[in-house]
C-alpha cells in the first residue's frame, strides 16, 4: 500500500464483540499496550473453540498489517496458533492470516492478505479467533491489537465500490454455472444477456457446446488441440508438483578409469550455462587434500583433466572445504579459503590466499597472498561465495576463522562421518566471519557486515555467522538469500534476505518458531542450494541432519523447492535409503537414485533445468574414510501439454465409451480395445487401473446400472430436468476446466456449495 502512495497510519478500532471473557480480563484492554501490567488483556474464559474477539474499525479501511503486543515476559496464555478474517459486513467474513504469535516478550508485526484479483480488498472488521495458546490447557489471551492501513476516503471508495460489484458478478456467475449444469438453458441465456456477464471464455463456452449439449467429441478434441497450441494449460502444469527424475551419468565404455574424477567430499563445483562445462576442483579423498581441477562436457559426457596439480602450476595449494564461483562472462573462476587439520595450524599458514583461473589461458593467477591484509576476510572453511555479474563483485559470507588454536570437525567429514569424535574438540569461543565484499575490477574488499559474535536475538538487523549455510544472489532482486547452516554446536533454521544495493536485511523465518518438518527443510547441515531466477524458485538438497544421534541414520536426503513469489517450501523428494544400495557400482536401474550422503557438490543449469552432483561421504561408521565419485543428473519434471493432452483425450474417450455401453455394447467393446486404449497412460498404475475396470461396464445388468446412476446422482427422476448423458458430460467438461487458467474458466465453485443444512 505505501509503494502505491498511500498513506499508513494507526487505525482506531472498538471492540464490537467477543467469545467471552474471565474476571476483569476485558476485550476493551487490546486497545491499549501496557507491557508491563498483566491484567492488561483480554482472556477468553475457556480454550474450547470457536473462541473470538471482533473489532470493528471507525470506517471502512485498507488494512496492510497487524500489530500484537505483548506481556513483558513470557506467558502460557500467549497465542502459538491464531486465524484472523475481516470484510465489510461481520457475517461475511475471509482469512486474511493463518500464524502464530513466539513466546516472548517482543511485539510482532504480521501483513495481512489485501488484494483480491489484484485489487485492495476493504473492510470494516476484523475477527481474531485463537488456536492454541503456548499453554495446552490454558485460556488465550491477547494484550494488545494495532491495525495498520488507511482510511483515505479516495482511495477506499473505489475498493468498495470495485468490491460490491465483484461480487455481485461472482454470484450471478455462480447462478450461470448452476443453471447449465442442470440443463436450464433458456434460462441461462436470459440472465446472461439481461446481465451481459460472461460465465467464461469464449473458447470453453464452444468447448461446452460440442462436448456436453451436441455431444460431438471429435470437436471436442480438436478445441483442446488448439488450447494446447495456445499454450493455455501452462499455467495449471506450473501449479503442479515437480516430479523428480535422477538419472546417473555413466563414463563412456571406451574411457579410462583414470581420466575422471576420484572419490572424494569437501570439494567445490561451478557450472558455465554458456559452454555446458562443469568445474570441479580439490576435495578431501579419506586420507588427504587434493588440487585437482577437472571440467566435464555435458554435450560429449566426457571428464578433462586441467590440471593433476594446481600448486605446481601457480594455483591453490591441495585443500577442501574452500569455495569457488564462475564469472562466466570473462571465463575466469575465483577460489578462496581451505580447512586445515589442528596440527598442521601455524601463524606462518593461516594466511587466506586467493586465486582467480583464466579458462581461455588456462593459467592460475594469485590475486592475494592473504586477504586480511588487505580488508577481507581472515584464513576460513565452510563459508559462502557468490558473484553479482552485473557489478562483477564477489560476496563471502560467514565460514570459521582457523586459528593456530585446536580446530573441531567440520564438513570435510573427519568427524561427522563417524562417532569416533576424530578431528579434534570444539573450541569454548569459536569465532566466525561476516559478510564481505571483493570488487574484481578494483581488486577491493569491503567488510559489509561483521559477525555480532553470538549476541542473543536474531532480530531483522543481525546477521549470525555459521558453516555449512547457503548463499545464493538473484540478479533480479538484487538480493542474497541466506539460510540454514551450523554455528558451534547449534544448528540454524533461519532465512533472510540481503539487499545488496542498500544494505537491507529482511527476515523470511527467523528459525526460532517451532515448525512442521514436512512443510520446511530441517535444521541441518551440508545442505546444498541451487537458484533459478527466472522461474523464482530455490532449490535445497538436504545431506545431514540432526535428527538422531546415530550418524548413519542421521544421513538422509530430501530435496526441497521455495517459491520466492508465494513464500512456499515444496518437498519434491526423500531419500532415507540405507547404504546397503551399492553407489558405486556402474548398472544403471530404472528408478535409480544416489544413495544419501553429505560433503557433496551440486550446481544447477537454470537454462537446461538440470542439476549436477558429484561425490560426497556416505556417512558409513564402519568405513569412515569411504567416499564417493558417482555423478548424477537431476531433473524436476511437470506434466507436458501432450501428457495433459493425453489425460483429457482419456476423460473425454471414457466419457463416449460410457455412453456406448448404454446404446451399442459390442460397439463399444471395440471403441474400448482401439480408441480408448490409444490414450492409455501406461506408465499409471492408478489409469491402467481404471482402465481395466471400465471393462465391467459392458457386463452391469439393468438394475445395477440404474442403483449407480441413482447413487452417483446421474438418474432422471420427477425432481431432476438433466438426463444422464448431459450430466455425464457436463462432470467431464467441469473436469477439462480446470486445465484452463481461473481467468478463463467458470467459478470453481457451484451455487449448492453455499447451501447450509439446517439442524432440526
Amino acid at each position: 500500500m505505501a509503494e502505491a502512495g498511500l498513506d499508513m497510519k494507526k487505525l482506531n478500532y472498538s471492540v464490537d464483540s467477543c467469545s467471552s471473557f474471565s474476571a476483569t480480563y476485558f476485550p476493551e484492554n487490546i486497545m491499549k499496550d501496557f507491557p508491563a501490567d498483566q491484567a492488561s488483556r483480554w482472556s477468553s474464559d475457556s480454550n474450547i473453540p470457536p473462541q473470538f474477539i471482533l473489532l470493528k474499525l471507525e470506517r471502512a479501511s485498507l488494512i496492510e498489517s497487524i500489530t500484537f503486543g505483548k506481556y513483558e515476559k513470557t506467558h502460557v496464555c500467549n497465542l502459538k496458533k491464531f486465524c484472523i478474517y475481516g470484510g465489510l459486513h461481520p457475517e461475511n467474513l475471509v482469512e486474511l492470516l493463518n500464524s502464530g504469535l513466539k513466546n516472548d516478550n517482543q511485539p510482532e508485526t504480521f501483513l495481512l492478505k489485501h488484494l483480491v484479483e489484484g485489487k485492495m480488498f476493504p473492510c470494516r472488521y476484523i475477527k481474531i479467533v485463537p488456536v492454541q495458546s503456548w499453554g495446552p490447557s490454558f485460556n488465550f489471551s491477547i494484550w494488545y491489537v494495532e491495525l495498520m492501513g488507511t482510511q483515505e476516503w479516495d482511495a477506499v471508495k473505489p475498493c468498495i465500490q470495485w468490491y460490491n460489484a465483484y461480487r455481485e458478478r461472482e454470484a450471478i456467475r455462480l447462478c450461470l454455472k448452476h443453471l447449465r449444469q442442470n440443463q436450464c438453458l433458456e434460462a441461462f441465456e436470459c440472465l446472461q444477456k439481461r446481465t451481459k456477464v460472461q460465465l467464461e471464455d469464449p473458447l470453453l463456452s464452444e468447448l461446452h457446446w460440442a462436448m456436453v449439449v451436441k455431444g460431438d467429441y471429435e470437436a471436442t478434441e480438436q478445441l483442446l488441440h488448439r488450447a494446447v497450441d495456445n499454450g493455455l494449460f501452462g499455467p495449471y502444469i506450473y501449479s503442479q508438483d515437480y516430479v523428480p527424475e535422477w538419472s546417473r551419468i555413466l563414463p563412456c565404455i571406451d574411457e579410462d578409469p583414470c581420466h575422471r574424477p576420484g572419490m572424494r567430499g569437501g570439494h567445490q563445483m561451478c557450472i558455465d550455462t554458456n559452454t555446458e562445462t562443469v568445474y570441479l576442483f580439490g576435495g578431501w579423498d579419506g586420507v588427504q587434500d587434493l588440487n585437482d581441477l577437472w571440467s566435464y562436457s555435458v554435450p560429449n559426457n566426457t571428464w578433462t583433466l586441467l590440471s593433476n596439480n594446481t600448486e605446481e602450476e601457480g594455483g591453490p595449494s591441495a585443500r577442501s572445504c574452500h569455495k569457488m564461483c564462475l564469472d562466466q562472462d570473462h571465463r575466469q573462476l575465483f577460489c578462496l579459503g581451505r580447512y586445515l587439520d589442528s596440527q598442521h595450524r601455524h601463524t606462518n599458514n593461516l594466511k587466506s590466499d586467493f586465486y582467480m583461473y583464466d579458462i581461455e589461458q588456462k593459467k592460475w593467477h594469485l590475486i592475494c597472498e592473504d586477504t586480511a591484509v588487505v580488508g577481507g576476510p581472515k584464513l576460513i572453511f565452510d563459508h559462502q561465495m557468490c558473484l553479482d555479474p552485473e557489478k562483477r563483485t564477489i560476496y563471502v559470507f560467514g565460514g570459521r576463522i582457523l586459528s593456530p588454536a585446536p580446530g573441531y570437525p567440520e564438513e570435510r567429514g573427519l568427524a561427522v562421518a563417524s562417532s569416533s569424535g576424530v578431528g579434534g574438540a570444539f573450541l569454548s569461543e569459536p569465532q566466525f566471519s561476516g559478510l564481505y565484499a571483493y570488487h574484481i575490477p578494483t581488486s577491493t574488499w569491503r567488510l559489509l557486515r561483521d559477525d555480532p559474535s553470538g549476541s542473543p536475538g536474531l532480530g531483522p538487523i543481525e546477521m549470525r555467522s555459521r558453516i555449512g549455510h547457503s548463499m545464493l544472489f538473484h540478479p533480479s532482486e538484487r538480493k542474497l538469500f541466506i539460510f540454514a547452516g551450523q554455528r558451534s554446536k547449534e544448528y540454524l533454521n533461519d532465512f533472510f534476505t540481503y539487499n545488496v544495493d542498500t544494505g537491507e536485511v529482511t527476515t523470511v523465518t527467523d528459525g526460532t518458531r517451532r515448525r512442521d518438518p514436512a512443510q520446511i527443510p530441517a535444521a541441518g547441515f551440508t545442505q546444498r542450494a541451487t537458484i533459478d531466477h527466472e522461474l523464482n524458485e530455490i532449490y535445497i538438497l538436504s545431506g545431514l541432519s540432526k535428527d538422531k544421534d546415530k550418524r548413519d541414520d542421521n544421513v538422509k536426503n530430501s530435496f526441497w523447492v521455495y517459491n520466492i513469489v508465494d513464500n512456499k517450501w515444496t518437498c519434491v523428494y526423500r531419500n532415507d535409503s540405507s547404504r546397503e544400495k551399492e553407489s558405486d557400482s556402474n548398472s544403471k536401474m530404472p528408478g535409480e537414485e544416489p544413495c544419501p550422503r553429505f560433503a557433496h557438490q551440486l550446481v544447477y543449469d537454470h537454462v537446461k533445468k538440470a542439476h549436477y552432483l558429484f561425490g560426497g561421504n556416505p556417512g558409513r561408521s564402519n568405513d569412515p574414510k569411504m567416499r564417493l565419485d558417482d555423478f548424477w543428473s537431476l531433473r524436476l519434471c511437470r506434466p507436458s501439454q501432450s501428457q495433459l493432452l493425453t489425460r483429457c483425450q482419456f476423460l473425454i474417450r471414457k466419457c463416449q465409451f460410457r455412453e456406448l455401453t448404454e446404446a451399442d455394447p459390442i460397439r463399444a467393446m471395440l471403441y474400448l480395445q482401439n480408441n480408448l486404449s490409444a490414450v492409455v497412460d501406461r506408465t499409471s498404475d492408478d489409469q491402467m487401473a481404471e482402465f481395466h475396470r471400465l471393462t465391467n461396464l459392458l457386463f452391469r445388468t439393468k438394475e445395477q446400472q440404474e442403483e449407480d446412476e441413482l447413487l452417483s446422482g446421474k438418474v432422471d427422476n420427477a425432481e431432476s430436468t438433466v438426463n444422464s448423458s448431459y450430466r455425464l458430460r457436463s462432470s467431464v467438461f467441469d473436469a477439462l476446466a480446470r486445465f484452463f487458467p481461473d481467468y478463463m474458466a467458470q467459478p470453481r465453485f457451484s451455487l449448492t456449495d453455499f447451501v447450509a443444512f439446517d439442524k432440526a
